[in-house]
């Protein structure tokens, strides 16, 4: 059954990604309001996707049957691969294609039913890499059905794992026994085959040891708890400096995101302007021929005209 942090983060991969990171924003001072610190950390550690990878979360949150197939298909398709089955092989090449177009389609239509202004500015060819990338990687495959792409994917998949930080952790029991455990007391014995007799000065030499021992077992106790209180804030300080390090890691990968899409959209406007300027340059060939003719066809009829009857 999924929780309340489960459809609110399927809702922000499923909205288009010029709003992430505002939805985010609230998210996280929403969940701090109510103290879910479970919930902050999730939505903290959530990354903007790019608009090639909204596309395809799109199509594994709305049409999730359609992934399936592509699974199911890339299976096959390993497997005619295995055993060298060529015509095998090529029908499934084919229905590769058809499906990867449907899909691409596809995503083209959500993308749309979500914000008509998107037409015309969709990157579908990054859409057909990743989905061409889930068919022949199935760890690919399965981070597209995940639904929380960042970014198109390639063949060489998704990055490394993070390691988890391991922290040490004491047991208080065997730190206490360790430090104050009881020194063994040592009697004294007189000759062999005589009663034991410490004198006076000697009971006093064991009494002096053990209180030295009990005032070094409490000052140690002491420096125990005070460490303990010490590890305690720094554990506290460490936390609120890796949230503000994610924090401003989130902003430098959004703004990267943002300056990738911005690139793109460049790319694309320097495209438009140079289909512009050939098409400026071929009605200026086409204005400058049709003003000749018209020059042509004045001075005809001026000599047409010079040689009218009277």
């Amino acid at each position: 059954m999924p929780t309340a942090t489960d459809l609110l983060i399927r809702r922000m991969y499923e909205a288009p990604p010029d709003g992430f990171v505002a939805a985010r924003s609230a998210a996280i001072a929403d969940a701090k309001k109510v103290g879910d610190t479970a919930a902050v950390k999730r939505l903290t550690a959530l990354r903007k996707p790019t608009v090639a990878a909204w596309l395809v979360n799109l199509l594994a949150l709305r049409k999730p049957e359609l992934i399936d197939q592509l699974v199911e298909l890339a299976a096959a398709l390993r497997t005619a691969q295995r055993g060298l089955q060529g015509d095998q092989l090529r029908e499934l090449s084919n229905e590769r294609r058809q499906i990867v177009s449907a899909l691409v389609n596809e995503a083209r239509k959500l993308a749309l039913a979500e914000d008509r202004a998107l037409a015309g500015k969709l990157p579908l060819s990054e859409v057909e890499a990743t989905l061409t990338a889930a068919l022949a990687e199935p760890e690919i495959a399965e981070q597209v059905r995940t639904g929380r792409l960042i970014r198109a994917a390639t063949y060489a998949g998704f990055g490394e794992v993070p390691r988890p930080r391991l922290r040490l952790v004491t047991d208080d029991v065997a730190v206490e026994e360790g430090v104050g455990g009881e020194a063994p007391e040592t009697d004294e014995h007189a000759d062999e085959g005589e009663p034991a007799r410490p004198d006076t000065r000697e009971r006093a030499a064991l009494d002096r040891r053990r209180r030295e021992f009990n005032e070094r077992k409490r000052e140690l106790k002491r420096e125990l708890v005070a460490a303990r209180a010490a590890e305690g804030r720094a554990d506290d300080q460490l936390e609120r400096a890796e949230a503000a390090e994610r924090d401003a890691g989130h902003v430098v990968e959004d703004l990267d995101t943002e300056l990738a899409e911005l690139e793109r959209r460049r790319t694309e406007a320097q495209a438009e302007v140079a289909r512009r300027k050939q098409a400026r340059r071929t009605a200026e060939r086409e204005a400058a021929a049709a003003r000749r003719r018209v020059g042509d066809a004045e001075a005809a009829l001026e000599d047409l005209e010079a040689q009218a009857p009277d």
